[in-house]
């Protein structure tokens, strides 16, 4: 088993690869530093191939963020708050950082106690599949996460309307000082996903294999835009 990479909360924006389906899984087991920084691994999506990725996450090079999504936010298989901590802790060795929906936060203490005993980094997330909150709400939920411990705020919404992008690119300058990542999701979310990166947002989203969301960029093609695009 590899040893576990490091990832550090404050920097410039990262391409997150992320792996949901089996083809993209063993895709990332042999990305390079190249292509991507992170790749992130979709527990719940993967609740059918498990034993496969206990084999495949021992040979995947980058930092590894694991998720296990709560339903109501765009996760698979409607899992309990008990089995995906349960999925969460088996591979949490493996991680560099972990990814905890805002409403699931005192549902998967257990989980964020581990990370942090571990030095493993706490994203702390919000979806909206619907919308796009006001700023005034979205500063509300920022101020909530990082109060509950969070190494990373994400914020990820529903554009409608290139106007949709305004209230992520107001979050994203008001958390200069804290590391905030930010992604429309929808006919306008590839857009957006540059342009918020190029306002800072750390953790920026591309699929493998195949989107998991619509308006995510291929990870290894948004790597190479953000190259281009940010100095």
């Amino acid at each position: 088993m590899n040893k576990k990479q490091k990832l550090k909360a404050e920097g410039p924006p990262l391409t997150v690869a992320v792996a949901h389906t089996p083809l993209g899984l063993d895709a990332a087991s042999t990305l390079q530093s190249t292509e991507a920084d992170i790749v992130e691994v979709r527990l719940d999506c993967l609740m059918q191939h498990l034993e496969r990725v206990r084999k495949v996450l021992c040979k995947v090079k980058l930092p590894i963020l694991l998720t296990a999504r709560h339903p109501t936010e765009g996760g698979a298989f409607e899992l309990s708050p008990a089995n995906r901590c349960a999925l969460l802790e088996e591979f949490l060795p493996q991680a560099a950082a972990v990814d905890i929906e805002m409403r699931s936060v005192n549902a998967m203490a257990s989980v964020l106690h581990e990370a942090e005993k571990h030095g493993v980094l706490k994203v702390l997330s919000f979806h909206d599949f619907q919308s796009t909150p006001s700023i005034e709400k979205l500063q509300q939920l920022a101020t909530k996460a990082r109060e509950a411990g969070a190494d990373i705020v994400k914020m990820a919404t529903k554009l409608h309307y290139p106007a949709d992008i305004i209230p992520l690119l107001q979050l994203q300058a008001l958390s200069a000082n804290f590391p905030t990542a930010t992604m429309g999701m929808g006919p306008l979310g590839n857009i957006s996903r540059l342009t918020l990166a190029a306002a800072g947002s750390r953790l920026n989203y591309g699929f493998l294999d195949c989107p998991q969301v619509e308006g995510q960029w291929p990870a290894t093609r948004l790597r190479e835009l953000l190259e281009e695009i940010i100095p």
